[in-house]
């Protein structure tokens, strides 16, 4: 194992129970992206106590579900799943249509809202610690100046971003090194995963999310998850 990894491996675990020792209970929305299926690896070697759960849209790609599948075998039922309201998602797709997301930006965050934010609100309901697998590294447009640790109004709670420094090439190194399950969509050009028809895999000298709602302007690409209350990115601490 290359130095600068193990390095980096030491200093984000030993952020991680530092963060959470100070603030709990910690709960890690895992997407199941690479670098959120490294931090679940991390969060075991920190031996922290952190809640992690997922979000299944209804809409994810037939690789996600097979991943989330071998997720909760390998970890016994330690992954919990939150899933839309269901009066909520039959009322927006009966009023939108299933595909309303292609027509407009607002369209699009009325879906991610009924099928992301509402089930995250139930899911960090009672914790005062939010860990994510945010990095500098997955959007100079949208993610390049969030901090490590701070005040989430929308949620009220702090949310943490221990992974913020790693590079592409150290997830990756990580998954090849200790043989970490993996989404097989990366296998196919893919860099950033959603819900099957948000996503498609990226061209060459894109940006990480260029894949991610491909269709709108690169600064309106977030889902709503990681937004305040003024539509934007949650960069400083309380």
């Amino acid at each position: 194992m290359a130095a600068s990894l193990s390095d980096k491996i030491k200093t984000t675990v030993t952020r991680i129970q530092e963060v959470v020792e100070t603030h709990h209970p910690a709960a890690f929305s895992t997407s199941l992206s690479a670098e959120d299926m490294v931090l679940l690896d991390l969060i075991k070697r920190a031996g922290s106590p952190v809640t992690v759960f997922t979000l299944d849209t209804g809409r994810l790609p037939r690789q996600t579900y097979d991943l989330l599948d071998a997720v909760q075998k390998q970890y016994e039922g330690g992954l919990r799943v939150f899933t839309p309201p269901h009066a909520e998602l039959e009322q927006l797709v009966s009023e939108q249509g299933v595909n309303a997301f292609y027509r407009s930006v607002e369209s699009r965050k009325a879906c991610c809202d009924v099928r992301k934010v509402r089930p995250l609100r139930r899911a960090l309901d009672g914790n005062k610690l939010w860990l994510t697998g945010l990095r500098w590294a997955q959007s100079t447009a949208t993610r390049s100046q969030l901090d490590w640790l701070t005040w989430d109004d929308s949620y009220q709670l702090y949310k943490f971003n221990p992974m913020l420094d790693w590079t592409t090439e150290e997830v990756f190194g990580y998954v090849k090194e200790f043989s970490i399950l993996n989404n097989a969509l990366y296998d196919e050009g893919y860099t950033s995963i959603g819900c099957d028809p948000c996503t498609r895999a990226i061209k060459e000298g894109e940006d990480e999310r260029a894949g991610r709602w491909w269709w709108e302007s690169p600064d309106s690409k977030e889902c709503g998850l990681h937004i305040d209350q003024q539509g934007r990115l949650v960069r400083s601490t309380k």
